[in-house]
């Protein structure tokens, strides 16, 4: 008889209290969703602290935020930030010598991101998988 394949031991992870779940060592999946948007400390990072783009993103965004349906996001080019989940920034303006606070974020502990690659400047490298 042949031998099977190897394994390997899989851990379904469910982040929080949410639906989505992922295989650890696989694809990370960041949903792009309202809750995710409003924790996303993309905005305040030092990266994009001088972004005029940036700048007046943030401000569309919270328009398009409060005037979506409920549930709805607004389209993510029109969003600065949550990078980790839609890709890199559409803002040419960013500056890529300063540190960013990945770290920092409740995203990024939440869908454990240190072992994503990249596992950091998503908004210069693209989403985490």
């Amino acid at each position: 008889m042949g031998r099977d394949a190897p394994t390997e031991e899989k851990s379904s992870i469910t982040p929080r209290d949410r639906n989505v779940t992922f295989e650890r060592g696989t694809e990370f999946v960041v949903p792009y969703v309202e809750e995710n948007i409003n924790r996303c400390r993309c905005p305040q990072c030092p990266v994009q602290a001088d972004s005029r783009c940036v700048q007046d993103k943030i401000r569309s965004s919270k328009e398009a935020m409060e005037n979506a349906p409920a549930g709805e996001a607004p389209d993510p080019e029109n969003v600065p930030g949550i990078y980790c989940s839609e890709g890199t920034a559409t803002c040419q303006d960013l500056n890529f010598d300063r540190q960013c606070i990945c770290e920092s974020c409740e995203v990024w502990n939440e869908y454990d991101l240190k072992a994503a690659k990249p596992n950091n400047h998503f908004c210069k490298h693209g989403k985490a998988t």
